[in-house]
């Protein structure tokens, strides 16, 4: 399989609720790195348990999906009933059709508002 169906693959079988499928395309030893929360996910069990957990009410919608050998880019965005829309960058290194590490970056639509003096040189969104 290809990297970036692995990665696909990963996003549509953590919609499915499917984590033994999550954790199937996960290496044991994977890391995953939370630069804006400066947390480090050690292992594929944590990394499927924290998302498992994660409180209900969310869905994921994969806006793309780019690979470049083994390392693989996605956009996700995440809309949630109470905890509002997300969206999220994720830079994956997949080998031998595993995804070994990853870096993410989430972030709450709408958190960080445009400061006034850009909005002369930009639209909103």
């Amino acid at each position: 399989m290809e990297s970036s169906q692995v990665v696909r693959q990963m996003w549509d079988r953590m919609q499915d609720r499917d984590w033994a499928g999550v954790g199937a395309l996960l290496a044991e030893d994977l890391v995953v790195e939370w630069p804006a929360s400066g947390e480090r996910i050690v292992g594929r069990e944590n990394f499927v348990r924290i998302n498992a957990e994660y409180p209900e009410g969310w869905s994921i919608i994969v806006l793309r999906v780019v690979a470049d050998g083994v390392t693989v880019v996605s956009e996700v965005e995440v809309p949630h009933a109470s905890a509002g829309l997300h969206r999220v960058a994720s830079f994956w290194t997949v080998r031998d059709g595993l995804i070994t590490t990853g870096r993410e970056y989430w972030t709450e639509v709408g958190s960080d508002p445009a400061p006034a003096w850009r909005s002369p040189y930009v639209e909103l969104m």
